[in-house]
């Protein structure tokens, strides 16, 4: 089993990262073509991570750890402070953000990816079928997520050429790292810990799909957007039913 776990862990995480590096090529060679379609991958991903989140991972979570309630909030509350924490404390007072402004906020994204990357390996260890729905709706935000860190760093100074190259060591590899450096450890954890991991991922999840990609699609005033998010719920759905 922890064969099998461990092949679909980074099989999982390479896919996200080649994912993200599919959205980054794409934004630097054909901005045009993104700039039209982007909000409907956030828009899908965000309909399934948080349908997953809450019709499987809670209830999951829920089972393997009585406390998981409590997980919850951990996950959702301590990413919005990292991500508070870097887009304002660290904007103003980093050496770093003065050299080059798109510095910080991609380390926030290299982050989050790093992040992504520890989830897979809680979700496969619980399952194979929790850590395939999470990676469902996972792997499709790392595409606008690679389109975001581009542009950040484009913007933000760097050359088209090192853009794309910094992007993929930031917010592409930077998951398979995470993956590499959390299996040995979680592997070995009992089913109480592993549910409390599972419910912070879960909170993670929700955050990432109700308070980050959900508000980028609103921002977008895409009136065919919200049957991309209906789309995310359904296949996440049938997902879930299938497999119960």
């Amino acid at each position: 089993m922890t064969t099998n776990t461990l092949a679909a862990v980074l099989l999982a995480s390479f896919m996200a990262a080649a994912v993200t590096t599919s959205g980054i090529v794409a934004i630097s060679r054909f901005p045009r073509w993104v700039a039209r379609n982007a909000v409907f991958f956030r828009a899908f991903a965000a309909g399934t991570l948080i349908t997953v989140s809450f019709l499987h991972l809670i209830p999951e979570s829920l089972e393997l750890n009585s406390a998981s309630p409590v997980y919850w909030l951990v996950g959702f509350g301590g990413l919005y402070l990292i991500n508070h924490f870097l887009r304002l404390h660290l904007h103003n007072t980093s050496n770093l953000q003065r050299y080059n402004p798109g510095i910080i906020p991609a380390l926030g994204i290299g982050l989050h990816s790093f992040i992504d990357g520890i989830i897979y390996t809680v979700t496969f260890n619980v399952s194979l079928f929790t850590g395939l729905l999470a990676a469902i709706g996972m792997v499709l935000h790392e595409f606008p997520e690679g389109i975001v860190v581009y542009v950040i760093l484009q913007r933000g100074g760097f050359p088209p050429k090192k853009a794309v190259w910094y992007a993929i060591w930031l917010a592409a590899l930077s998951t398979p790292i995470g993956t590499l450096i959390s299996f040995p450890f979680i592997n070995h954890l009992d089913l109480s810990v592993l549910g409390a991991l599972l419910a912070v991922a879960a909170g993670v999840l929700i955050y990432v799909g109700g308070a980050h990609l959900l508000p980028e699609v609103e921002e977008e005033d895409n009136p065919y957007a919200v049957w991309a998010v209906a789309a995310g719920v359904f296949v996440a759905l049938i997902a879930v039913i299938l497999g119960e």
